[in-house]
This record gives structure tokens, sequence and C-alpha cells, in this order.
């Protein structure tokens, strides 16, 4: 029997929500070389992956986070799949922006979020952690409580670990960078030698050199 980590692996590679280019790599914002890219806003556009993942959120902030009172998506990638865990919830829902509006209210956070509230944050995909623990900053500057976070995907980079123990938050995902690789060599999506480079990738992957013999 899979688990949920290699059932939610197996959907995110099928829609093509997370790649795997170990040969050709992609290259992140950040400016670091990558073989692996995650866009699970792909998932939207599939009604079983979208209620399969809505639903398994759902269950984890049931179960860890009994009284949440508010759900807040990080903008963009967790705005719809925040809404839907809320309304499968009947929580209200908010979404934090990466930087307030520039116009009108200047907002930073969008909805109505009373203060005082439990708010569990949801996010689509967990790198560095910068980001995610930024909109965590936003939400207690607004005067709320943030009991956990939950998210689709980590890559589990001890930096992003290390900072989420720093600001004290409990991070539970749906999946993780291993149960990917594993489950794309099972379906030979990858090859051995690629593995290979996808684990050292891993281990260093801001200084990872994809010419580099690994």
């Amino acid at each position: 029997m899979k688990t949920l980590e290699r059932l939610v692996a197996e959907k995110l590679l099928r829609v093509k929500a997370v790649k795997l280019q170990p040969a050709n790599p992609f290259t992140w914002a950040s400016g670091w070389k990558s073989p692996i890219y995650c866009d699970n806003r792909k998932t939207l556009s599939y009604p079983p992956i979208r209620n399969f993942i809505k639903i398994e959120l759902a269950r984890v902030i049931s179960e860890k986070y009994v009284n949440a009172e508010a759900i807040a998506g990080v903008a963009t990638g967790a705005i719809a799949q925040g809404a839907l865990v809320a309304d499968l919830l009947g929580l209200p829902f908010v979404y934090i922006r990466a930087t307030p509006k520039d116009h009108g209210l200047e907002n930073l956070i969008e909805g109505e979020l009373r203060l005082g509230s439990k708010v569990v944050v949801i996010e689509d995909l967990v790198s560095t952690g910068g980001s995610s623990l930024k909109a965590v900053e936003a939400v207690r500057n607004f005067g709320c409580e943030v009991i956990g976070m939950v998210a689709i995907f980590t890559h589990g980079f001890p930096i992003a670990e290390q900072k989420f123990k720093e600001a004290r938050i409990n991070l539970v995902t749906l999946c993780h960078y291993n149960a990917v690789i594993e489950e794309a060599l099972r379906t030979n999506y990858i090859s051995r030698d690629e593995l290979i480079t996808l684990q050292e990738w891993r281990k260093d992957p801001a200084n990872w050199n994809p010419d580099s013999d690994n």
C-alpha cells in the first residue's frame, strides 16, 4: 500500500505539476540551477486531483489544528487551494500578498480576518521557506496567532527546516522531494544515473553545477 506522500507524488508527476530534468536543468528565480521544477497550480485543472489535495489538506488541518478559526493562503500559488479547503472546513478565508497592494487600501492581507484569530496558513510549495514565513509574519503582525502551516510539497531543505524551527512554526506537507524521486524511479520517469544527479543536487542546491561530474 502506498503512503500518502507517494500517492501525491504520483499525481504531481502525472500532470507535470512536478517536472524532473536532470540533463536540462531549470533556472529558479533565485538564480539556482535545479533539475526539478514544481508548479502545483497545474493540479487545479484536474478535478479528481484537485479534490484529492483539497480533502487531504483539510484532513491534516482537522487532525493537527483542531482549534483553527481561519485559513490563510499564500499568494499566488495557494490562493485557490486555500479557498477550497476553507470552504470544505466552513472557515473564513483570506490570502496574503507578497507585498502590499500599491493602491487603494494598500492591503497585505486580503479578506476579513478577525483580530486574535487562530490561523492555519496554506502554502503550495516550500523551498527555502523565506516567502512562506514572510506570510506567517504578516498574519502575526496583523494581530493573529499562526498555529501551523500545511503545504502540498516541500524540497525539505535544511535551511527551511531551521527557519521554521526558529519561527516556531509547525509545517505539515502532503509530499516531499524524496517521495517524488522515488516514485519517478519506480515508474521509469528517471534512470538510476539521473537519480544520482538528483540526490547530489539535493545535498547543496545553491552551489550545484550541472556541468560538473556528480
